[in-house]
Order: C-alpha cells, then sequence, then structure tokens
C-alpha cells in the first residue's frame, strides 16, 4: 500500500487557482484545465516516484479532509482527484493504463475536518490474487 498527499487546488496560471472540483472543472477554460492538470502532475510526482506499489492492478481509495464542517458532495472533489492522479500515474510510469483493467474498484470517502491542513488522502493498494485477503482486510477496515 502507498498513500500520498493531495492538495485541493493548484495553480492553473501565475497568479489563479484552481479547485480541484467538478463544479469549478466544468466551467474552466481547457487551457486553464490543461495547466492545471500539468500543475498537479508536478506537484504529486515526487511522491509517486517515490511510491513502492508494484502492480499492474490496483485498489485506489481518495479520502478528502475538508477544512470546515459544510457540507458537499464527495464526487465532486474526488472524481477530479482522481482523473489528475490516475492520469498521473500512467503519464509517470506507475501503470500502464488507468482503465477498469488496471484499477477495476475505486473508492471515494471523507475523513475528518482538518481546519490546519485540508486535502485528500490518497491510498494505492496492489490487487493481485497474492494479496487479496489484504485487500479485503482493507475494505473491511474502511467500513
Amino acid at each position: 500500500m502507498s498513500k500520498f498527499i493531495s492538495p485541493l487546488s493548484v495553480f492553473c496560471s501565475k497568479a489563479k487557482r484552481f479547485i480541484l472540483n467538478l463544479n469549478q472543472y466544468r466551467n474552466t477554460h481547457f487551457r486553464l484545465l490543461n495547466n492545471s492538470k500539468i500543475n498537479y502532475k508536478k506537484y504529486m510526482e515526487r511522491q509517486i516516484l517515490s511510491s513502492k506499489f508494484h502492480s499492474d492492478k490496483v485498489l485506489c481509495i481518495y479520502r478528502v479532509y475538508p477544512k470546515t464542517k459544510r457540507g458537499f458532495d464527495i464526487g465532486n472533489v474526488c472524481s477530479i482527484h482522481e482523473k489528475f492522479f490516475e492520469d498521473a500515474l500512467v503519464e509517470l510510469g506507475k501503470l500502464p493504463d488507468d482503465n477498469y483493467n488496471y484499477i477495476p474498484l475505486v473508492i471515494f470517502m471523507k475523513g475528518d475536518i482538518d481546519k490546519e491542513n485540508p486535502r485528500v488522502e490518497i491510498e494505492v493498494v496492489d490487487f493481485n490474487e497474492k494479496n487479496l485477503d489484504k485487500v479485503l482486510d482493507k475494505l473491511k477496515e474502511l467500513l
């Protein structure tokens, strides 16, 4: 298992930040989206390249730690993190592709409120026949 810490926003230009959320994604110009994705990959690159997972099939768990108690749609936040993170895994050579053959299970969850360090934590779990018991244990732990 590898754990990654992902920001809730990245720069899309010198002065403007892109909030990693589907609501903003829908309304952002494609050039700014591309810049955001590039900057996200740069931010995550060291974590991804130093990670230890070695599998062609993984389970990804996205857990949002919001800054406030204010309600939000977990899917709106996690879907963009999923898109950017999984594309970065492929582009940085950690997975051959990000389709269902390589990532057959994705989980979105809410974590505790963290006023000091709001973020999305991403866990990547090797998903193969040899460690199926570990995967099942991880799923039970989440419930």
